[in-house]
């Protein structure tokens, strides 16, 4: 194996995790479940598909024009990727002290289809740890970094989307206690990427050697 090749499956597999870590199908479906309870069969499908289209819409706009952004906004990586991994630091802290957002616990009153787009998409799917994720993966790499990224995001929308359609029973087969204690070991593993954000940003900065 090459080490060309090598480095493409290395740097495919941190995206992975990443994405993984923030998103996590597995935990968000008792927030999905809650959110459209009230909702038929096919109603559910339906907010499910829009909500990880979306969703994956954001997050391709955001890794498409990132390196517009940052030279519209006069933004340099060093700055991004610490202020970044102190975001994605603290939201994997919160997923540690098993606090919650309380934008995913929003009932509503009527049933509304909309919450597809708010809070699903936005910003429980495609929130700020997300975007901050994937262009941190895009911030210093090539077309083949930047395709590979946007594939990874895709397969963890679709993955997402299996979730919520077969959340119920997913719930019944899993156990909540199971899916606490994987939301836990996520909150680990973002709050991790976080502090290696954080350290790249300051290596990148001061200009020091790995």
């Amino acid at each position: 194996m090459s080490s060309l090749t090598s480095d493409l499956l290395t740097f495919t597999l941190s995206v992975f995790t990443g994405f993984f870590a923030i998103m996590n199908p597995i935990a968000n479906v008792p927030i999905f479940s809650s959110l459209v309870e009230d909702a038929d069969k096919e109603t559910k499908r339906k907010i499910s598909k829009k909500a990880t289209t979306v969703a994956f819409l954001i997050v391709f706009i955001f890794v498409l024009l990132g390196k517009f952004i940052f030279e519209l906004f006069g933004i340099t990586i060093p700055a991004f990727k610490i202020t970044g991994g102190i975001l994605i630091f603290f939201v994997g802290f919160e997923m540690l002290q098993s606090k919650k957002s309380t934008v995913k616990h929003l009932k509503e009153t009527a049933f509304d289809e909309n919450i597809a787009i708010s809070p699903l998409a936005i910003p429980i799917l495609a929130g700020p740890g997300t975007i901050v994720t994937a262009m941190n993966f895009v911030s210093s790499g090539n077309y083949i970094h930047i395709g590979i990224v946007i594939l990874v995001f895709a397969i963890m929308c679709i993955l997402t989307h299996w979730a919520f359609r077969l959340g119920d029973k997913l719930v019944l087969r899993v156990g909540k206690n199971v899916i606490t204690v994987i939301g836990k070991i996520m909150g680990l593993i973002i709050a991790i990427i976080g502090t290696n954000m954080i350290i790249e940003g300051i290596k990148v900065a001061f200009d020091l050697a790995a």
